[in-house]
């Protein structure tokens, strides 16, 4: 690469399919149903590969092109996720797909660590050395090109470590541990697990963990978030000072009341129905329906609702759950993803030597511990 240019001049006749999907892309339901019929149906495909088949998954994606631009298909010498693709421009070479962005295309095995063969027949033909052999997410790559060198000074003896996907990064950012649950509070709530022992499900995704690949990563999105706790505190007098101190008014439990809210369809229950469920628990034998809550009510039966349903689907990935005295931790990063990266740079840097991942970032900034409170005792 010549360092006098620009990479948008250099690459821009370098791109087989000119404009790639992207997560947003949800036009290859077909292929889709096609490798889980492959597969053996959705449920095996996920104990393959980590999650039943989804549009936006790169192995579907890769199939729509094969399928309806063979064309293109055809044209291509290799095939990259925007991680390794971000990382080939580093090096000046085509980079491998790591380990744990590389479970997030419907296509990796992941008690082997290597692409299935029947996911990838199912998908295209020839696909193995269009995607070259995945690689652990610590690997060390090999150093920064002299385009980088040059034109932006970087050190000739920089090195590359594998990059990965955002959400495994975020992992690595909140140096989460094992048995450790993270929640990412925005428009969709993410749940994010670290796990020793998964049991693939029909919701949500498992990867092969980014910072110590023997153990694995579950991700769980939820579309009812933000967006509905909004709602709620409009409400509840339109702020949020009024919203928590409605929530300090009630009791852990609620009386017994809990409220189920999903204000759009849910991507983990795709047949579901929209609406909100609000319950009074009146005995062990059963429950009443209702039709409102007090504002001070409704506040926390949304909440405990909401981690309730967290809580529920985690434990369908195999967590094991046990909360009480538990603590509760914040951090500081409003990105978790990038200091993740940072994170994962410095340990594929000193794995070499040995050194694990929480040993590399053990200096790192601590999280707050600003909620310790002993959890309510179950009602009898």
């Amino acid at each position: 690469m010549d360092p006098e240019q620009q990479l948008s001049h250099i690459l821009q006749d370098s791109f087989s399919v000119p404009q790639s999907p992207v997560w947003m892309d949800s036009s290859s339901r077909t292929q889709c149903d096609a490798l889980e019929r492959a597969a053996g149906g959705a449920l095996r495909l996920s104990e393959i590969t980590g999650s039943k088949a989804y549009e936006r998954f790169t192995g579907n994606q890769i199939s729509k092109v094969f399928h309806t631009r063979p064309e293109e298909f055809y044209q291509t010498e290799r095939i990259s996720l925007v991680s390794s693709f971000a990382a080939s421009l580093f090096l000046g070479k085509y980079a491998a797909i790591d380990f744990s962005d590389g479970s997030g295309m419907n296509l990796l095995d992941l008690s082997s660590k290597a692409w299935s063969d029947v996911c990838l027949d199912a998908c295209a033909p020839g696909l193995r050395p269009l995607l070259a052999d995945p690689v652990d997410s610590s690997s060390v790559l090999g150093s920064v090109c002299l385009y980088f060198v040059k034109r932006f000074g970087f050190s000739e003896t920089c090195s590359v470590v594998a990059f990965t996907g955002d959400n495994p990064a975020s992992l690595a950012g909140m140096r989460l541990q094992p048995g450790d649950v993270a929640v990412s509070l925005g428009t969709s709530d993410t749940v994010f697990l670290w796990l020793q022992y998964p049991q693939p499900a029909l919701e949500g995704h498992v990867f092969i963990n980014p910072v110590q690949p023997e153990h694995y990563m579950a991700l769980l999105c939820f579309k009812n978030g933000s967006l509905v706790r909004e709602r709620i505190r409009d409400q509840t007098g339109g702020s949020w000072d009024k919203f928590s101190s409605a929530l300090s008014s009630s009791p852990l439990g609620n009386n017994g009341n809990i409220g189920l809210y999903f204000d759009v369809m849910e991507i983990l229950r795709q047949h579901a129905a929209c609406g909100a469920l609000m319950l009074t628990i009146t005995s062990f034998a059963g429950v009443l329906q209702v039709a409102s809550f007090p504002p001070h009510t409704e506040v926390r039966a949304l909440l405990e609702g909401q981690f309730l349903s967290r809580r529920l689907h985690s434990e369908r990935l195999g967590y094991h759950i046990y909360v009480f005295n538990a603590p509760v931790f914040t951090i500081d990063s409003s990105n978790s993803a990038c200091l993740g990266s940072a994170y994962r740079a410095l340990h594929g840097l000193l794995k070499q030597s040995g050194v694990s991942f929480f040993d590399a970032v053990k200096n790192g900034a601590e999280p707050k511990l600003p909620w310790r409170r002993r959890i309510q005792q179950p009602i009898r």
